[in-house]
This record gives structure tokens, sequence and C-alpha cells, in this order.
């Protein structure tokens, strides 16, 4: 029988498991985790090892919002139009150069104790490599393929996220004695074409040695369809403008990545995959999903609620207000707002209807399942009907109060993957799971891969899939309209991404790989001009009061009176939006905050992203322990020399 499961961790139903006193070989060891040859007397001790390192790889991978495996925090999504405030990265008053600004993700030197860090991880997945064949030889073959699988996938991530960070890293494949004198282990920086080469031969390798589906037990495993979508994800990556001088005058990597995203599709497709549902409420429902197959996760980080032994989630707690006994709420900026379509899936302009003050009107479906307003219902465990309200109100003095004790920055705020029967009991403690990577997101790959070879029909037809699913009309092509060529085909993917994926922790990567922070035609950085897009540099994420029109006393002006509780499952949702907005209309108006979202010294500021962030230079202590690293070009070596990599080439 095998010892009972207590803790939950990421991407997989995948556990640190109770382990009585004599099971020391997970406890931390000066010989770098090098275990004699009882390890592999049987399954259950290596499923502990596998089960270890999914727990170092996923165990702080708690918000949607958070990226990079290992670390996980939300630092990248803050530098989008997601989520306002500024931070060094786009502080206008900082420039990063120096190596000691370099990002700190690499990790330290090879020592003589085992580390949670990128290449401490890589050499726990060479380990297994290397070992199981020979040490557990008696073990069931297939159990041992299946490990492997895993072991490959783990690399391939781990080597993506270094990739993604600092361009071409160091490629270790073997377990290397810790030594920073031996010149065989002094490897040089890999080219991005070997890097990417290396990881597609391991999502490769993992494919062929995953099975399609696990038993119910060990849901959430990687997948051989995982395998081959992440390959379609690094292979668009890395077709990119940013790994890819000639994204716009050779069609090589996007047919790869193409080729990769349509084979995964079928893949996935024929294990029962695919979008969930075919409502705007099934897209609501499938976040909450949990523990249990969801044919919309193709990578899911499994939670569990409560406090005992398990990994759980702030997000519910983040996301709600005041009022429900929450954390405060995530307020959307101006831009997240004004972003979505409207119902028809038009662009949301005034000649198409929209209203920036009456937002919330006629608007996609998905922007309702999104974001919460003043007025609409959003309930909870101890009240089902809940109506959210977040206003406020001057008096003669120009005192302000607001409505319920919720003190928001914008009339809206994020609702996405809330789960209307958690408790305000323990919000903090939120079971609900992560999708990691989803089939739209592989649909709106493909999407991508179509769009930059010229394929617009196709590109078209992929954009439908991901709109129909929700209940927008087909008409007009969905409401996307015609596109002249393959930047509008590119631009429409893009701006799809943001709606469908929206605070899932994607948009910064897309960002980063089209380099939409600025033009700069030194650096073979034209996009955003190609793309018809503008750039983010020189905005800022915008942040409004909703306010009571006139002047009042310390009292709710409004209490008693209010009208609302829209709820987009009401059969009368659209006249109880009219009500609504005649609501606001008559009481309501928009007001700049006393602060701006985006501030530095409480002072208004706009975003400036530098070129050479794109990519990360190494960080001082790398470069000092390992003195054969060359640094990145536009950052400064650890000696202050001028770096000299080029992560293009």
């Amino acid at each position: 029988m095998k010892t009972k499961i207590n803790i939950y961790i990421g991407l997989a139903l995948l556990l640190i498991v109770s382990a009585s006193c004599s099971d020391d070989f997970l406890e931390e060891k000066t010989n770098l985790g090098q275990y004699d040859d009882s390890f592999y007397e049987n399954e259950e001790r290596v499923d502990w090892y596998i089960n270890k390192l999914y727990y170092n790889y996923f165990a702080g991978y708690t918000s949607p919002l958070s990226t990079v495996v290992g670390s996980f925090n939300s630092d990248q999504s803050k530098l989008t139009e997601e989520i306002g405030g500024m931070q060094d990265l786009i502080n206008s008053g900082i420039t990063l150069v120096e190596a000691a600004d370099g990002s700190g993700y690499y990790g330290s030197q090879l020592g003589n104790k085992v580390k949670n860090e990128p290449y401490h991880r890589i050499r726990d997945c060479n380990t297994l490599l290397e070992e199981i064949d020979v040490k557990g030889a008696s073990l069931d073959e297939t159990y041992r393929s299946q490990a492997k699988g895993q072991m490959y996938y783990l690399r391939a991530i781990q080597y993506f996220d270094l990739m993604r960070t600092y361009g071409g890293v160091p490629i270790v494949t073997t377990v290397e004695n810790a030594t920073s004198t031996n010149p065989e282990t002094q490897l040089p920086r890999a080219s991005v074409t070997e890097l990417v080469e290396q990881i597609v031969s391991d999502l490769d390798t993992a494919a062929g040695l995953l099975p399609a589906t696990w038993g119910a037990e060990n849901y959430g495993r990687f997948t051989k369809g995982a395998a081959m979508a992440q390959k379609a994800r690094v292979l668009l990556t890395y077709a990119s403008p940013l790994f890819n001088k000639n994204w716009d005058s050779s069609n090589d990597r996007w047919n790869s990545a193409l080729q990769a995203g349509l084979a995964a599709e079928s893949q996935l497709t024929s294990d029962g995959y695919g979008l969930y549902g075919t409502t705007a409420k099934d897209w609501q429902d499938m976040f909450l999903i949990d523990n249990t197959f969801c044919s919309e996760a193709i990578t899911v980080q499994l939670l569990k609620a409560g406090t005992t032994g398990t990994i759980n989630s702030s997000w519910e707690k983040d996301l709600r207000l005041v009022s429900q006994s929450g954390g405060g709420g995530l307020e959307a900026p101006k831009e997240m707002i004004d972003l979505f379509p409207m119902a028809d899936g038009s662009k949301p302009t005034v000649s198409n209807g929209y209203n920036n003050f009456l937002f919330f009107l006629d608007r996609d479906p998905r922007f309702y399942r999104t974001f919460a307003f003043s007025g609409s219902k959003w309930g909870y465990d101890e009240d089902s009907e809940s109506v959210t309200w977040a206003y406020r109100w001057l008096d003669a003095n120009d005192v302000a109060y607001y409505s319920d004790d919720n003190q928001e920055s914008s009339p809206a705020f994020v609702r996405k993957m809330s789960n209307t029967s958690a408790s305000s009991t323990n919000y903090e403690e939120s079971g609900t799971d992560i999708f990691e990577y989803r089939y739209a997101e592989l649909l709106l790959n493909i999407a991508e891969c179509y769009a930059a070879t010229g394929d617009t029909p196709n590109t078209l037809s992929y954009l439908g899939k991901i709109r129909n699913r929700v209940g927008i009309s087909s008409a007009n092509n969905y409401g996307i309209g015609n596109l002249a060529d393959k930047y509008a085909a590119i631009n429409a993917c893009l701006y799809e991404r943001r709606v469908e994926l929206a605070y899932e922790g994607k948009r910064f990567w897309d960002i980063q790989r089209w380099m939409l922070y600025n033009d700069s035609a030194s650096n073979n950085n034209n996009t955003c001009a190609k793309l018809g897009v503008a750039p983010i540099n020189g905005t800022q994420r915008t942040g409004n009061y909703l306010q009571y029109k006139d002047v009042v006393t310390d009292t709710d002006p409004l209490d008693g009176t209010r009208v609302g509780g829209v709820d987009p499952d009401d059969s009368d949702f659209a006249t109880q939006l009219q009500t609504l907005a005649a609501f606001y209309d008559a009481n309501f108006e928009l007001v700049d905050l006393e602060t701006p979202m985006d501030n530095i010294n409480g002072d208004a500021a706009q975003i400036d992203w530098k070129q050479n962030y794109y990519i990360s230079g190494l960080s001082e202590g790398v470069l000092i322990q390992n003195t054969w690293l060359e640094q990145t070009i536009g950052w400064k070596d650890a000696f202050d020399a001028e770096g000299t990599f080029d992560y293009q080439q």
C-alpha cells in the first residue's frame, strides 16, 4: 500500500508524502543528492523523488499572475497593462545596465549542498535520467519510461524559462561534480538556437515516453500532449522577433512552430482535450473544475484548500473587496476596462457604440466573467446574492467617504477565476486550481503562426473558435472583420490573447517576445510600427474613482436607493444593464485619483522600458564565480566592461 499522500503540489496530483524517519534520502545532503542503490528498490521511493522535484518546481505557483518556474512571482505581470503601480524595470528614473542589476534567477555556483535553483533542479533531473535504468533496472520498464518522460519535460521547461530570462545559457545534461576548477565543467553560454534544439529534443523525447492520459489518481502529471503543446510554445517564442531577426522575411521558424502546434492539437483532441463548453458561463465555470479532468487544462497546478500540509492560493482573498471580507480587490486599470470587445466582437470605439463611462454596456461576454463593478452581482458562500458597490462621495470639506468601506481606485475590479461558493472565512486558503496551459492558448498559438505566414483565412478560423465558444456571433468574422495583411492578422492574434488570457500570467511574455514596449531601429526592433500598435512606453495605467456627483455629508447618499444585481446568467441581463446605466447617469461621474495609479513619489509617471531589459544580463555574482561566461550585450560585466553575448545570433 502506498503511503498516504498529504501535500498537493503543482501541475500534477504529485505530493510530498508522509515518510518515516528512516526515509531520509529526500533530506538535503552534502553529496548533492546522490543516493545509494537502495533508493531504486521500489516505485514508491522513486515516486517520492519525482514528487519532490515537482514540488521544488511548482510549490510557489499559487497565483495565476505568477510566472517563472521555481520562483513564481507576479513581477512580470506588474510590467503590463493588467496591473498598475510603478516598478523598477519601467521606471524612467532608473536605468539598469550594471551586472549588479542583472536578474538573480540563474542561481548560485554549484556547491556542496542541494538548493532549489535552476541548475540544481536540472541536476536532479539529470540524476534520475542517468541512474534509473542502471540502478533501477528491476523496476517495470513502462514505469521507468514514464519517470524519464517527466524528467525530460521538467528539464525542458526549466531551460525554457532560463532562455526567456537570459537568452542562451550553458547546457548541462549530465551530473557534474561540484568544482570551479575543472575546465570540462566550464561550459560557455549556448546560443539560443542550440538551447532551443536541446529543449525541443527533450520535449520530443518526453512525448515519446509519456502516456496520453493518466489514471485519476495521477491526474495532472505531464502527458504526451502536454509535451507536444509545450514544444509549440517554445517554437513560437523562438520564431518571434525577440529571437528571430528574420521574423518578417522568412517563414521557416513560423512553419516549424505551426506544425508543432497542429500536431499538439491533433494529439490532444484525440486524447479528449478541447475547448471546454459552449457558453461564456462554461468559460467562467471551467476554472473551478477542481482536482479532476478538465478538457481545457493541458497543464494544471493542483491546489487544495486548508492550512495543514497543503499548498493553496490567496487569489480569492486578493480579489475580494473589503465588504466581502476580502483583501481589498485587484483594481483594473482603465486600459484593461477599455480593452475588451463589444458584444458583437468589434473593437470598443465610439463609432461602435462604446461609452467609457457606461463601460459595462454591450461588452464581450468574457468581460462580465473577468471583471466586477458597482451594481454587479458577485456572490460568495455566506451571501450568494451579494451585489458589489464601490463608489465614494465628498462632504462640504472635501473629505472622502467610501461605500461599504470599499476604497477602490478603479470602477472595475478583477473577478476572473473567483469562486462564488467560496467562504469568506477562508478565502486565503483557496484550493482553486490554476490552468498553466489552456487549450485556448494552443489555438491562439496556431492562429499566430498562420498569421505570421500570411494565411489570414486560417487565422480567422482559429480566432473564430475562441470567440464562438463564448457566444459571439459569427457575423463579420466574429466581429474581427477583414484582415488586410499578415501584420493586421498578427495584431488581431495579440489582441485576442490579451482578452482571452487576461490575468493568467501570459501578457508579459507576449510583450517581451514581440518587443512591444518600444521601437528601436538600431536594435533591429520595429515591430510596433510593423504591426500598427502603439508602443507601451510613454503610456501609463490609469485609475479613476466612481464618485457621487453632489456634495453631501458623511452619510451614504445612495443608501436604500441602489439598483443593481446585474447578473449575466439572468434572462433579463440586458434590461438589468440598462437600468444600471440609468442609475450611473443619474448619480455618478468618473474622477481622477489624487495619487495616480502609476506614480513616482506621488507624481504621475509613464512607462519607460529600456531596450536592454528584454533579455536580462547575468548577475555580478554569477560572472565572478564563472569567469568564462560572457555578459549579454547591453549590460556591463563584473568588471564594468560592455557585454559581448548576442542572444539573437
